[in-house]
């Protein structure tokens, strides 16, 4: 069955002279879907079928609970808005789950078509095989971003990110800085009426305050509903007022407005742990992020090292600012900050992306120590933006290379002295 498949699929392989374009999309699908069956025969290389289309497709499988939390917590957050299902996640689910699909599927597919559009086209002119790279910079981007951010605004992003920030660089595993990141600095920069204030992270509203009612799309109310009241579901009712008191804000607004008070005057400790908070799509569920960064360990994809050393830069940091204490936002206590913004999800697929990340072990942990500090530097004293590790982590992105230099001056001293 399999020949007889593989057969069938390099009998319509698209030339690659007269169709460029059509067989570079050609190649990239066939690639994904079969690992090669070759293996370095010389040298002492590793011989293993394991591909960069196979390590990437391991990064995304590690990122799913993300999605799937990301997807529910959509619904949950505008839902809560209105004073409805709050009493757990799972109330209301139906209308949760599908509220959450129908936002959160245009931004998926705007990232991946778009992204590998750009891609595509880069390869079919250098006639080159489309580059890994992407699998995990388009699953990335869709979790990064507000659930509520325009398509439009989404795909300049991503063609400013995968042009200047890779194509321009030479391609996959050339880029100096995160590409996803990248994308996300664009929109911040460019439209950040977009990514910050309180407006962003609940979608579905006229605005999110009172005042504000829920709107709905065809979607919605001529397809969604009809099949609910098939089944006697209660469907999504358009024109339902936000309940007063609610505001929006995420934690990290409120700690910038009023420290650790402002933040439990709306949400608990349990809350934040859990994610049920507004918040970017994938970054709120802490503890989705966490078995997602031990598969990326136990697989041997993510460096340990910069996990651990961010954690404890940012420790030591919070630790200097609660024996400061210039204002609430820095008595806040150090492991609080693990639960509040998107220090773990920074920490797990941001930090330690392998091209841009520090290479050498000793550069890991300087790497990894440096984010950690400067990030908390950014989001405790920057009045304009309550979080820093997307800048702090393209800062040392920048740095790496000069990191693992004098990482690797300092052996070569060291031998240099024995050899004396």
């Amino acid at each position: 069955m399999k020949q007889t498949l593989l057969k069938f699929l390099k009998r319509i392989e698209p030339d690659k002279e007269k169709a460029p374009l059509l067989h570079t999309a050609y190649d990239a699908f066939f690639t994904f879907a079969f690992a090669p069956n070759t293996v370095t025969k010389e040298g002492v290389h590793i011989r293993d079928g394991m591909d960069l289309k196979r390590t990437m497709v391991m990064v995304v499988i590690a990122m799913q609970l993300c999605y799937l939390w990301g997807t529910l917590n959509i619904g949950h957050q505008h839902f809560a808005a209105l004073g409805k299902y709050q009493q757990h996640i799972l109330e209301g689910f139906h209308l949760k789950l599908f509220y959450g699909l129908v936002q959160i599927l245009p931004i998926w597919i705007v990232a991946h078509v778009v992204g590998l559009g750009v891609e595509f086209y880069f390869a079919a002119r250098k006639k080159h095989a489309v580059e890994e790279g992407y699998l995990v910079t388009g699953a990335l981007i869709p979790l990064i971003m507000p659930p509520d951010i325009p398509l439009w605004i989404l795909a300049f992003s991503i063609v400013f990110a995968v042009i200047i920030g890779k194509e321009a660089f030479g391609g996959t595993g050339m880029n100096v800085v995160n590409i996803a990141l990248l994308a996300r600095v664009f929109v911040f920069f460019a439209y950040p009426g977009t990514i910050s204030g309180d407006e962003v992270w609940v979608s579905g509203l006229t605005k999110a305050a009172p005042g504000g009612v829920a709107e709905y799309g065809w979607i919605h109310l001529n397809v969604l509903n009809p099949l609910f009241e098939n089944f006697g579901w209660s469907t999504f009712q358009a024109g339902q007022a936000v309940v007063d008191g609610y505001s929006g804000a995420t934690p990290m607004a409120l700690a910038a407005k009023g420290g650790w008070e402002a933040v439990t005057q709306h949400y608990t400790p349990s809350q934040m742990f859990w994610g049920l908070i507004p918040g970017s799509i994938g970054e709120t569920s802490k503890p989705f992020i966490i078995i997602g960064a031990l598969m990326l360990i136990a697989m041997g994809i993510a460096s340990w090292r910069i996990m651990v050393s961010m954690v404890l830069g940012m420790v030591t940091m919070a630790l200097v600012f609660n024996w400061w204490g210039f204002n609430a936002y820095m008595e806040i206590p150090w492991y609080y900050h693990f639960s509040m913004g998107s220090f773990l999800f920074a920490m797990a697929f941001m930090a330690t992306d392998p091209v841009t990340a520090a290479s050498t072990n000793r550069g890991k942990w300087i790497y990894g120590f440096l984010i950690g500090m400067i990030g908390l530097i950014i989001r405790v004293m920057n009045p304009a933006y309550p979080e820093g590790w997307m800048l702090s982590i393209l800062l040392l992105n920048v740095f790496a290379p000069l990191i693992d230099h004098f990482v690797l001056q300092s052996n070569i001293n060291k031998r240099m002295k024995h050899v004396q």
